[in-house]
């Protein structure tokens, strides 16, 4: 008889549940495609009582989910706890020194620590699989790390995080703003109760600091990542983008400028032309460029129990059937650190958006500080005042270094007609 691949889950929140269903549903499907069964052998959770909605006592319950790298009787173990350090970590490190192979759906963990575990992986020639921690259902590690492996990779970008495509096209879709929105997201449970690291752009660096590693070949470097979030986006912005022909996307974006690693998560302005303008909701979607194979766009459900243990149970799968191979698209050995590209040396149109006073010369003010910091303005719309005695003014750049798009706002920093920081968003084109 064929052994099964016999694995132990760290966590049974609503993705550990999945998993557990999903096996069991298509288990005969599964074995037929791994070539051997795969089975659940152990499990542990933070709390046992727990209701789950099924009968896991045909498992072994550890207390201590660190028992299973010393357990004979465990072949691969798969973490669904989350967080870059603490629990997650010790349990990947002691799991893989111990000879286990690991599965896991944290991209925290692997966009901080990715490099390091995947040496102790690859020294012991075990698999270290992590295609649930980027873009839940879609398989587009594999495809990086496969699909595309002949192509030298000239960007990778994409709607990387299901909460702020969901609060930014219901923005666009009612014209509602954004604290009414996100709360609707908290409640139907597609945003945390603090959620911070999806607003703000963190979730999506974890994400990008990944895909360009597996791109580019470079070592993973989230601290290179450039983060702003949307929470400062109104729905005058959505309007405005909308006339100009464009769609707001919250956007990870990286690539190699001059042999250095640029990445960056930001509002991008997206024309309607461009496939990601028409991503609404909760979807992700990755656009990856290769010099042979041109534009190739993964899009699915990037979160979600059904969507997230599909990707973990695939990389079991290809765990039973023997593949461990690199844990990017090469050996984490030759993946050299690279140096950072400076963002204000890239050229291109920015939408910019001001609210200031109502009173005379305000406008003059910020053309003469565009114009002294040598940044040439292509189109600007002034709304009408609104209740608090405030006016709104965006404006879009002709193509202009980022360096001197900031001077010019540095220039206006110390201004008494701004209320707030001015609000910039890049356009996306094919040169970005």
């Amino acid at each position: 008889m064929t052994t099964p691949l016999r694995i132990a889950l760290a966590g049974l929140g609503t993705v550990g549940s999945g998993v557990i269903r999903l096996i069991n549903e298509n288990g005969a499907m599964i074995a037929q495609r791994a070539g051997r069964p795969i089975e659940i052998s152990a499990i542990s959770a933070r709390d046992r009582a727990r209701d789950r909605g099924m009968d896991l006592s045909p498992y072994k319950w550890a207390d201590d989910m660190n028992d299973f790298a010393a357990d004979p009787g465990v072949d691969c173990v798969v973490e669904m706890i989350g967080g870059s350090d603490g629990p997650a970590l010790d349990l990947a490190r002691n799991s893989l020194k111990s000879g286990k192979s690991f599965v896991t759906a944290n991209k925290a963990m692997i966009a901080h620590h990715g490099m390091e575990l995947a040496s102790l992986a690859e020294k012991q020639n075990l698999a270290l699989k992590y295609e649930a921690a980027v873009a839940g259902g879609i398989p587009v590690i594999k495809g990086l790390r496969e699909g595309a492996s002949a192509n030298r990779i000239e960007r990778v970008y994409g709607i990387l995080n299901g909460t702020c495509n969901y609060i930014l096209t219901t923005m666009e879709k009612h014209g509602s703003d954004f604290d009414a929105v996100l709360k609707d997201a908290q409640d139907l449970g597609y945003a945390e109760a603090d959620p911070s690291f999806d607003i703000d752009g963190v979730d999506a660096a974890h994400k990008l600091a990944i895909l360009a590693a597996l791109s580019f070949g470079k070592a993973v470097d989230f601290d290179g990542v450039e983060i702003a979030g949307i929470r400062d986006i109104v729905a005058a912005d959505i309007g405005q983008a909308k006339a100009l022909g464009y769609r707001i996307r919250l956007l990870g974006m990286a690539r190699i400028d001059d042999g250095k690693l640029f990445q960056r998560v930001n509002p991008y302005l997206v024309p309607e032309s461009h496939p990601l303008a028409h991503i609404d909701g909760s979807t992700n979607a990755v656009v990856a460029e290769g010099n042979f194979s041109g534009r190739l766009m993964f899009q699915g459900a990037g979160a979600g129990d059904g969507p997230t243990a599909s990707a973990i149970v695939a990389d079991l799968i290809d765990i039973a059937r023997g593949d461990s191979g690199t844990v990017f698209a090469m050996p984490a050995s030759k993946m050299a650190a690279s140096e950072r590209a400076e963002s204000g040396n890239r050229t291109g149109k920015s939408y910019i958006r001001f609210i200031v006073a109502d009173k005379p010369g305000v406008l003059a003010e910020i053309t003469a500080a565009m114009r002294d910091a040598e940044v040439s303005i292509e189109s600007l719309i002034q709304t009408e005042k609104t209740n608090e005695g405030s006016v709104l003014i965006s404006m879009v750049t002709h193509q202009s270094l980022e360096r001197d798009v900031i001077q010019s706002l540095e220039k206006l920093s110390d201004s008494s007609s701004l209320q707030g920081a001015p609000v910039v968003m890049h356009l996306l084109s094919d040169e970005d």
